[in-house]
């Protein structure tokens, strides 16, 4: 199988990679890939009058059908607060809606309605393009370590809470 993948425009990693000049690069670039990833579907959210919180809260309601309202809270790591206003606005625009929980009463349980599931997936639609195009170029290697980079970067607090968001949990 040919080669598909593209030299990188960035040098690699000096061999004093945990020296600050390579610390900086490393942040800047996770700043501009994270900016140029999320600017492909900021034009489609200000369509719709939703924002980056909001497409937040539908990447895991999707992600995960009858989320707790409180496990969203801590997926999402913001205020209560925060997470009643988007809520609310997903809810008034149909694209989520709540449950009580079969076993306890008090807990609202998310859903995406066909509507908030068809913005989600358009979305997603476009994340992927982006990324993946990214991966192909790095190849497959870069992307292991890319993710153990990421995942170095998850308190140990939070790490079971990231691999259960996985579906084929090894």
């Amino acid at each position: 199988m040919a080669d598909i993948s593209r030299p990188s425009t960035s040098p690699g990693a000096s061999p004093l990679f945990l020296r600050e000049d390579e610390i900086r690069r490393g942040v800047e670039l996770l700043y501009f890939g994270y900016t140029r990833l999320t600017n492909a579907i900021d034009q489609e959210l200000a369509k719709q009058g939703l924002g980056r919180a909001h497409h937040r809260a539908l990447y895991f309601i999707a992600r995960q059908p009858d989320l707790t309202v409180g496990e969203l809270l801590r997926l999402l790591a913001i205020t209560k607060q925060s997470l009643g206003r988007v809520l609310k606005e997903l809810h008034d625009r149909g694209l989520v809606v709540t449950k009580t929980g079969a076993l306890d009463r008090r807990q609202k349980l998310l859903r995406l309605t066909d509507a908030g599931a068809a913005l989600e997936a358009e979305l997603f639609a476009q994340l992927r393009a982006r990324l993946s195009a990214a991966y192909v170029t790095a190849g497959q290697e870069s992307v292991t370590g890319f993710w153990h980079v990421l995942e170095g970067l998850v308190p140990e607090s939070d790490r079971q809470m990231v691999f259960d968001l996985r579906k084929d949990k090894d």
